[in-house]
């Protein structure tokens, strides 16, 4: 029983266990205050918080042509020997560098029209790959594949504004 009473007095005196719960007064008009208030506060951060448009992460830009050609500029020095195994990563990676590169042009503030000359020439490479990017199915185009790469190397030589 008397540990009852200690308990009782502790939470009515703001110390012991629930003493961080806002209690019960005499004052049944404070206590709806109170319950008032928690609710605008409640209401508020509804309205104030993050809607899912606002969270969502925006889509990356496509990376400045500059920035493009510079990737697909370092895989001038690499090549591979179509049928000894070795041309999986470098045929993926000059493709995958040639696609970033047609992005970024056609995102280019310059617009598509500066870039006919490339942009045409990634179109018919596209065409010609379709969907398939197997080791097998690069290899079968790899002139295509570093042809395409290299007169774009050509092209962006004759145009530096584009690319520094």
């Amino acid at each position: 029983m008397a540990a009852a009473l200690v308990s009782c007095t502790q939470a009515s005196s703001g110390g012991g266990p629930g003493a961080d719960v806002p209690g019960t007064s005499a004052e049944p008009a404070a206590d709806r205050a109170r319950g008032a208030e928690s609710a605008g506060d409640a209401d508020r951060v509804g309205r104030e918080a993050p809607t899912a448009e606002d969270t969502a992460v925006p889509s990356p830009e496509p990376a400045l042509v500059r920035d493009a050609f510079a990737t697909l500029q370092a895989t001038l020095g690499e090549t591979c020997t179509p049928g000894a195994g070795d041309c999986a990563y470098f045929l993926g990676r000059v493709t995958q560098e040639l696609t970033e590169l047609d992005e970024s042009m056609r995102a280019d503030s310059k617009g598509p029209g500066h870039f006919a000359k490339p942009l045409a020439d990634m179109k018919a490479l596209f065409a010609t790959l379709g969907e398939d990017r197997t080791e097998a199915h690069l290899e079968k185009h790899f002139s295509a594949i570093v042809g395409t790469r290299d007169g774009i190397n050509t092209w962006m030589q004759d145009h530096p504004d584009d690319y520094r």
